[in-house]
């Protein structure tokens, strides 16, 4: 443990962090959950999401048919990533005693378009995807370097990134 905790939004995550901790190693099952998020297109493209009392827009550009609505779908995918990792950073470091003033992620994707009009040999999934971590801190390099390792471990969009997994699709005609 590192005794920098310089603000009491840090120790306000510890400790919601304990208490949660606490709750979850009691009851591990109650841990599980599930969430859905539920997307409709009407006239045009652009998309309106809902999940519980949160509520987005995305669309397309004028040149792909879309009226720019809202940002792409890609657009949520990067924030996603980029949120998740440094939300998780802060996290684990307020959790951990570490002090960041700051934690800022850049996420770029590197695609082929040509893939999403079935166009080409490529797949329409980013080609690369690069993620820069930068922290603002007194500690050490290492022991940052070691924290956001087991980050990115647990960070649930970015393993989504990173790693295959289960996806179902159904189709409902009506």
């Amino acid at each position: 443990m590192n005794s920098h905790m310089t603000n009491d939004a840090d120790n306000a995550i510890q400790l919601a962090h304990r208490k949660v901790i606490k709750r979850m190693l009691s009851d591990p099952s109650a841990a599980r959950s599930e969430i859905t998020i539920q997307g409709r297109v009407g006239d045009g493209l652009a998309c309106t999401v809902r999940e519980g009392k949160f509520t987005a827009v995305t669309d397309l550009g004028y040149g792909m048919g879309g009226t720019v609505a809202g940002p792409s779908p890609g657009f949520y995918a990067r924030t996603a990533i980029a949120g998740c990792v440094a939300i998780g950073v802060k996290m684990a470091a307020a959790r951990d005693g570490i002090s960041l003033r700051t934690v800022d992620v850049a996420v770029t994707t590197d695609f082929d378009d040509l893939a999403i009009f079935g166009l080409g040999d490529s797949t329409a999934a980013p080609v690369e995807t690069r993620i820069l971590i930068r922290v603002d801190t007194d500690v050490s390099l290492q022991t940052v370097s070691d924290m956001i390792e087991n980050v990115l471990e647990m960070g649930p969009w970015f393993l989504a990134l990173r790693d295959p997994q289960s996806v179902v699709t159904r189709l409902e005609v009506g």
